[in-house]
Parts: structure tokens; sequence; C-alpha cells
């Protein structure tokens, strides 16, 4: 074991850039807590009506925390913790692959294997490694809350509750790296698996049993399903039990366990689930590198679109409670206003509001491809195909044309989504001109965020990834929780997300199109010049 704390100290170098970022932006999104909700929602009567009208509609529920009282901080970890529990989620997901399949492919655990570290160092050095991560990931968010005037033992609680979360998808993304035989498919997988547990936590609390006072949810049993049921259970603030998190910990132990039986059981470079043959000739609609990308991007393409529709339909259907909300709490409609554009009416704010997240999954799923030719580049893949003739700008360039499409079919799915959730509606014919419109406007925001990971796949290729990555979730925090965070409206509108054109009663507000456009345009056209003089694994 002497090899461990060299392994550990070069690990630590090369995560330095990427955990500051994840711990940083998580710690960002937990300081903005306490002065969005004292903006927003200063006075405790604004915070009762607010979880009545949350409690009475399921839906919301879906993409929120379990309510557990009205007092500023019970309302803060209502608002928060789910969103702190998925950055701390994915962060370790992404570690564990990174360092076990991801060094795999690359070829630097055969070069370990071959020192006096073995086979086993490396993946003890990963569980210590994304161990530690997640303990500093939440004592940092501890150390937030209190600083920002919660109690101490429940800003512990919301520290613990992340690194339990953390540890549990860090055996998530272990698993998955012994099952899948590439870093690609290990990603997917355990994304899927911690998107699929945060469904489940909230279709838990939506099932769930509310107090007679609508200012708590009691959670259904398939809460207790999911890891983000049990740290939400802990119920911070109120009743500060700490005894779910002891199923969590129980959990983690268990996958991580039982990825290191399965790292002992096979061979390096192999897999339990092997990637599946291909035919031994390809087809004729795949004789160009532009239809390789495309195959290659399709599992993910598709995704992406299933999710645009599924956000399309929620989009729509909740028109139905839009008078309700501005009833109830003039603070919800200010922000949905805030939102929608001045003068929006509620519905066309909700619309809106989930066709700003709808753009953000248009730009994940084009950063996402775009990202892609980097990881090509760096197993090797890439240089082979330029050596058959394919140019370097085309082959940059292709990567670039499939993202603008991935993006543009998310947003199109999102779009039909919304005409499917319209058909009960009142208005449906007006809410899916609403959608139609608020989808265009999001189109050039997306492939703004292709553009620019294309830029650094050319400039900064090493620090790609997480930058392109860090970028999407930065305009994502200030479009979507700017608002509610009590931003003003000129550092909201900085954020491309937010300065999408919008749909108006009079007929389309164009907000900031025109530099979008510019940008995405200098951004492509940058990337594709800059790539004729970049030499590969720059």
């Amino acid at each position: 074991m002497t090899t461990l704390a060299p392994l550990l100290r070069q690990r630590l170098r090369r995560d330095a850039v990427q955990l500051s970022v994840w711990i940083g932006g998580t710690a960002a999104l937990a300081a903005a807590g306490y002065p969005g909700v004292r903006g927003s929602y200063g006075d405790e009567q604004e915070r009762v009506a607010l979880l009545a009208t949350v409690i009475a509609n399921p839906v919301i529920l879906l993409f929120r925390g379990l309510p557990s009282g009205a007092g500023e901080a019970q309302m803060v970890a209502f608002l928060l913790l789910p969103w702190l529990l998925l950055l701390g989620a994915l962060m370790s997901s992404f570690l564990a692959v990174r360092h076990s399949r991801g060094d795999e492919e690359e070829g630097r655990l055969e070069l370990v294997a071959a020192t006096p570290a073995g086979r086993s160092v490396p993946l003890a050095a990963t569980v210590v490694h994304g161990a530690v991560a997640a303990a500093v990931l939440g004592v940092v968010v501890s150390a937030v809350f209190v600083a920002s005037g919660a109690p101490a033992l429940g800003s512990a609680l919301v520290g613990a509750a992340c690194l339990v979360v953390a540890l549990v998808f860090l055996g998530v993304g272990l698993a998955a790296a012994e099952l899948l035989p590439t870093a690609r498919g290990a990603n997917s997988l355990s994304v899927w698996v911690l998107l699929g547990c945060f469904v489940v936590a909230g279709v838990g609390n939506a099932l769930g049993t509310p107090s007679d006072d609508l200012t708590r949810m009691t959670s259904s049993g398939l809460a207790w399903a999911s890891p983000f049921g049990w740290a939400e259970n802990v119920r911070p603030f109120d009743a500060d039990d700490p005894r779910p998190l002891i199923l969590g910990a129980v959990v983690a132990a268990v996958l991580i366990s039982a990825a290191a039986a399965l790292h002992a059981h096979r061979d390096l470079g192999a897999a339990f689930l092997p990637e599946r043959r291909g035919r031994a000739h390809a087809r004729p609609a795949l004789a160009s590198h532009l239809a390789l990308v495309a195959r290659q991007s399709l599992p993910s393409v598709i995704g992406w679109t299933a999710a645009g529709v599924l956000v399309g339909v929620l989009s729509t259907s909740l028109g139905s409670v839009a008078d309700r909300i501005g009833d109830d709490n003039p603070a919800v409609t200010a922000v949905l206003q805030a939102l929608g554009g001045a003068g929006a009416d509620l519905a066309r704010g909700i619309v809106v509001v989930f066709f700003v997240m709808l753009g953000v999954f248009a730009a994940c799923a084009a950063t996402q491809t775009v990202v892609r030719a980097r990881q090509d580049e760096t197993r090797g893949t890439a240089e082979l195909l330029l050596s058959s003739g394919v140019a370097r700008r085309r082959w940059l360039g292709d990567h670039v044309v499939v993202a603008l499409v991935a993006a543009t079919l998310t947003l199109v799915g999102g779009v039909l989504g919304a005409a499917a959730g319209a058909q009960a509606a009142s208005d449906g014919a007006g809410l899916v001109r609403d959608a139609a419109i608020a989808g265009a406007g999001q189109l050039v925001p997306a492939w703004l965020f292709a553009g620019l990971a294309a830029v650094l796949v050319v400039v900064l290729p090493r620090l790609a990834l997480p930058t392109a990555w860090a970028l999407v979730a930065i305009g994502a925090v200030v479009a979507l929780f700017g608002p509610l965070f009590g931003m003003s409206a000129a550092l909201v509108d900085v954020a491309p997300f937010a300065s999408a054109p919008v749909p108006t009663s009079d007929g389309v507000d164009l907000r900031g199109i025109l530099p979008l456009a510019l940008a995405t345009a200098l951004a492509v056209a940058a990337a594709l010049l800059a790539m004729r003089r970049r030499e590969l694994r720059a």
C-alpha cells in the first residue's frame, strides 16, 4: 500500500481544476439560497402560501424537495437540497468512471498495474479520492449554510446528506465501469441511474401525505427506494433525523464492495457486458464521417429528445394551476413574469420557464456531442480517421453539425410534447404557439454552447470537457435560479438561456437574439479556422 499515497497525489493534481469547479459551484448555489429566499419569500405568510400551492400540485413536487415547514432555513432546504445532492452525485459518478474505465481505455491503468501498485491499489485510490472529494463537498456546503445563519445541526446534516449521496453514486460509477466496456457507456449508465433515482424520489414525494396546515409532506414509500429520498427525509432544520443516512452509507459500502469484487474477477480491458460486435462491413449510409458521428451520437440524442418530450408535456399541462398560483402567491407571480417577460400571463410564464430548462437540455445534448471529438482524440480513434483522408476541419465540423441537429431535435421534441400536453387546456392553441416560440428561441443559446465547446476543444483541449460543462452549468443556474434568488434582471440576462426570445401577447420579444446569433457564428467560425493549425493530442 506504499504506492497509494503517490497515486492519490497524482490524481488530486489531475482533478484540481475539475473538483474546484464542482465544489465551488455547489457552494455558490448553497450560498445563493438564503439571500434568494429572504428577497423573494421574506414574509412567512408568503412562504406558507407558496408551500400550500406546491403541495396542492404533485407535478411541482417532482422537481423540488420535501416540504418541511415554512421557516427560512426549512424553505432554503426545500428549494435547494435536491439540486445540491444532484451536483454531488454527478461529481462522484464522473470521478469514479474517469479514474477507472476512463484510465483503462487510455492505457494508464495498464502502466500502473505493471508497477508495484498492481491491479487493486488504483481502485482503492479511486475510492479514497472520491470519498475525500465528497467529504470536502459536504464540509463546504455545511460551512456555507452556517455562515448564512442556519442552525448548526441542520447545516451539518445537509452536508452529511451531500456526502452520503455522493458516496452512493461513487459506488454506482465504479460498478458501471466494471460492467460496461467503455467510459462513455459507464457514464451514460451512471447518469441514467442517477436521473431515475431523482425522479423516483420526486414521485415518492408527490404521492405523499400533506399535513393539515399544508406546510409539511410525508413521503410515500416510493421515496425510500431512492438515495435522494433518504437524504430528503433527514428533514434538516425540522426533524433533524440522521437515521436515513445510515441506509445510504450501507448501500454505498455495498456498491463499492461489489465493484471491487467485479474488478477482481475480470481481466484488464474486459467487461461483464461486452461491447456488441458491429457488422463486418458498414452500410452505405455510414460511408461518410458525418454519418459515423451521427451513428455514434444516436443513443444520447434519443435520450435527450425523450427528455424534451417529457418537459414539453409538463410545460403546457401545468397551465391549469397557473391562476391558482397567481392568486395565492404574488412572489411566485413575480418570478414567473421575470422569466416570461414583462406583462406575461402565468400560463405563458410557466411555458417559458420549462423551455428555459429545455434549452439547458438542448445545450447539454450539443455539448456532449462536441466534446466527444476530444474523447476520440485522446483514445486515438481520431488519428485513424484523419489518416484516412478526413480533413481536420471536417472532423470537427461534423461533430458541430451533429451537435446542432441534436439540440434542434431536443427542442422539437419539447414542442411536440407541449402540443400533446395542451390537448386538455382551454387555450391549447395559444399554449402550443407559446411553446413553439419559446422552443425556437432556445435554439440559438443551445447552438452557442456547441460553438463554445468547439472552441474549447481546439484552444484548451485538456480542459475542454470540464470547462464546457461548467459553462453550461453556470448558464443554467443563473437562468433558472437567478430570478428565484433575487438577482437583478441585467445579471440574469447575461445567461444565454435567459436572454433568448420569448412569446408575448403581441407576438415575440426578440430580446438578445442578435448578439447570441453573432456570438454563435463567431464561435463556430473561430473553432473551424483554428482547427487547421492545431495538432492532434495537443
